[in-house]
This record gives C-alpha cells, sequence and structure tokens, in this order.
C-alpha cells in the first residue's frame, strides 16, 4: 500500500466518521434527546482524528510528501480543533449554570428534582451542539485533507 493511499485512507476514514457523528449528533441536538450513542460517535470522531494526525506524523518521518503540502495542516488541525472544543465545552456547562442564577453543583442539588433535570439537560443539550459542529469542522479538514493527499 502506498503512502498516498494512506494517507488518503486516514483522511477519509476521519471524515467518515466525523460526518456521522456531527449528523448524528446534531439530530439529537436538535429533537433534545441525548443519547449514549451520541457520546460514543463524538469520542470515536476524535480519537479518528488523532490517529490520522498520528499516520501522518509517520508519513512525514518515512519521506511522505503530499500532493499539497497544506496536507499537514489539514491533518493537525483536527486535533486542536477537538481541544479547543473541549475548552468550549466546559464554558458551556458554566454559561448554562450563570444564565440561570446557579453558582456551582451543589446549588443545582438543591433545586426540586425537575429543575435539576432540567438544568442538567440544558448543560448536555449545549456540549452536544459544540462538540457536533467541533465533528463537522473535522469532517470538512478532513475531505481537504483526503482530496490532496
Amino acid at each position: 500500500m502506498s503512502s498516498a493511499t494512506i494517507a488518503a485512507g486516514a483522511a477519509f476514514a476521519t471524515l467518515v466518521v466525523n460526518a456521522v457523528a456531527a449528523a448524528f449528533a446534531g439530530w439529537r441536538w436538535w429533537r433534545v434527546e441525548p443519547h449514549a450513542a451520541v457520546w460514543l460517535l463524538l469520542r470515536g470522531g476524535q480519537i479518528v482524528a488523532g490517529l490520522w494526525a498520528l499516520a501522518a506524523g509517520v508519513l512525514a518521518l518515512s519521506g511522505f510528501e503530499p500532493a499539497d503540502r497544506l496536507y499537514w495542516l489539514y491533518a493537525v488541525l483536527p486535533v486542536a480543533v477537538g481541544v479547543i472544543a473541549e475548552q468550549l465545552r466546559i464554558v458551556s456547562a458554566e454559561q448554562v449554570l450563570e444564565q440561570r442564577g446557579l453558582g456551582d453543583a451543589q446549588e443545582v442539588g438543591a433545586l426540586p428534582e425537575s429543575g435539576q433535570r432540567s438544568v442538567v439537560l440544558a448543560i448536555v443539550r449545549r456540549e452536544i451542539g459544540v462538540l457536533a459542529l467541533a465533528a463537522l469542522i473535522v469532517a470538512f479538514l478532513a475531505l481537504r485533507g483526503a482530496l490532496i493527499a
């Protein structure tokens, strides 16, 4: 198997997994129906993106030259997008608490059960939205990488 095939294959795998994750997570976000599969797909997309970056590093060390040097940027940026998305996910939880006038989780615990569920659902929904958008961005970057590998 040639280095170009490996480079394109890794980018394509990242594209497929992240596109599916973004579509499914976006659908569940829209319907306000969190599901365990959302998290598995989103985390799977992050793992595949990390493996693509690792494969690109191995290819670079082996002397592979893609058709366009932008390939290297497309291979590494998804990892940065994932890190930024995780930071935004943390901030989104804080924003939900702040919007509801809650300082911390202990104050959420003092709410009636329906209030607690409402807060948790709002936080989870916002987190899913952030990570779904990140997966969509990663899918786009992977598409560009697959086209120029």
